[in-house]
């Protein structure tokens, strides 16, 4: 039987085997690690890009537009009566009646109110007392300086006793005219016993009544009446500075009242002030606007329409392209390789939601709509598509 093999020990693997499985496995592992590193070098340049894409903003583009043939100019408007006149009295006294209540029509010189003045009625009847005192004096000194001037003829009397009777006499006589002048007064100052309308219009305002304590002048005394005539109004209206060269005298407006929605009123301007307020910056105008139908109420609020006329070869922008910056206002557009284009611009007449603007655009620019602040010279920009391209795009791609 033969021993030898079964006690000899195990074969070991030969080295080149070792070495063959050692290299793949290294091998193995470099794959590996070289495929972490690709996932994190891929992933990283995933997020750069993402990045850079988002740092990119993406804008709306807006063309400039002419502006229209004509631009309409809402402004304020003050509705006052043509004349208008507070009614003071120029007696003192009580009111006796009154005649014309609110709401009234009157035509000039109508009585509006009757007021007692014991006080004036005294008044006048010693000023005539001594009205007829002083023509009795006169009268007296008359014959007085007549009988001297005779006798002086004669040589009777002296001529200085004939200068002094005759003195006398004119002295009387001035007496009287002053006594009369008082008379006079006081007949005048008894008329204003009749309160009467100025002139035509209504009655808008009675302050007093019967038996009331009526004390004259308007700083002591209060207001009786007021009339005001409304067959025409007066509108006042404050146009800004930008608009004061257009507004001229003889040009057209129409008035729209809040209680009167849907209808329109003619005004037509009759004066400026051809002045600059320095507070408010703005030009009063003055507008007339017939109301012989008396539709129209005076101290109420109006809209007054200019239809102002467009400057020639101004463009229009939505005042949301505008972008503030310490050397002046600007616009973005939109360049070469969707690049931004800064251009100064100046900007003439605003319109609320739009400005013209006079200088330094171009009808061809793209105009960049809402920019964000922080644009500058150079900046790359995606652009939007608008709405409709954007509904065409998503259908070409569907299948």
């Amino acid at each position: 039987m033969d021993t030898t093999n079964s006690s000899a020990p195990a074969a070991r693997p030969a080295p080149r085997r070792l070495r063959t499985v050692g290299i793949v496995a290294l091998l193995v592992a470099i794959a590996a690690a070289g495929a972490g590193i690709y996932a994190r070098v891929h992933e990283q340049r995933v997020l750069r890009d993402k990045a850079d894409a988002d740092a990119v903003p993406t804008v709306s583009l807006v063309d400039p537009l002419h502006g229209d043939d004509h631009q309409q100019l809402v402004l304020p408007g003050n509705v006052q009566a043509f004349y208008d006149a507070p009614i003071y009295a120029r007696v003192p006294g009580y009111l006796k009646k009154w005649y014309a209540d609110i709401g009234a029509p009157v035509k000039a010189g109508d009585l509006l109110a009757e007021i007692e003045t014991p006080e004036v009625d005294q008044q006048l009847l010693q000023a005539r007392a001594d009205l007829a005192t002083a023509q009795a004096r006169e009268k007296l000194a008359a014959s007085t300086a007549k009988r001297w001037n005779d006798m002086l003829a004669s040589q009777s009397v002296s001529t200085q006793e004939a200068d002094e009777k005759s003195g006398d006499f004119e002295a009387k006589a001035a007496a009287t005219a002053a006594a009369r002048a008082n008379v006079d007064r006081l007949l005048a100052l008894a008329s204003f016993k009749r309160i009467v309308a100025p002139f035509d219009g209504v009655v808008t305002a009675r302050k007093t009544d019967i038996g009331a304590l009526i004390n004259a002048g308007s700083s002591s005394g209060g207001e009786l009446f007021h009339v005001a005539d409304t067959h025409k109004l007066r509108v006042y209206v404050q146009v800004p500075q930008t608009y004061s060269d257009e507004v001229t005298k003889g040009m057209r407006a129409q008035l729209r009242f809040p209680e009167k929605p849907r209808e329109e009123f003619p005004a037509t301007v009759v004066n400026t002030s051809t002045a600059i307020n320095e507070n408010s910056r703005a030009m009063l105008v003055q507008l007339e606007a017939d109301n012989s139908q008396g539709k129209l109420i005076a101290g109420s609020y109006a809209d007054v329409r200019f239809e102002m006329p467009a400057a020639a070869g101004v463009m229009q922008l939505p005042v949301t392209a505008l972008l503030f910056r310490q050397n002046g206002l600007k616009v973005a557009t939109l360049g070469e390789g969707e690049r931004v284009v800064l251009k100064n611009i100046r900007i003439g007449r605003d319109f609320g939601t739009r400005v013209e603007v006079i200088f330094g655009l171009d009808p061809t620019d793209r105009v960049i709509d809402s920019p964000p602040d922080w644009i500058a010279q150079g900046d790359p920009v995606h652009v939007a598509l608008p709405a409709k391209a954007a509904q065409k795009s998503v259908a070409a791609a569907k299948p």
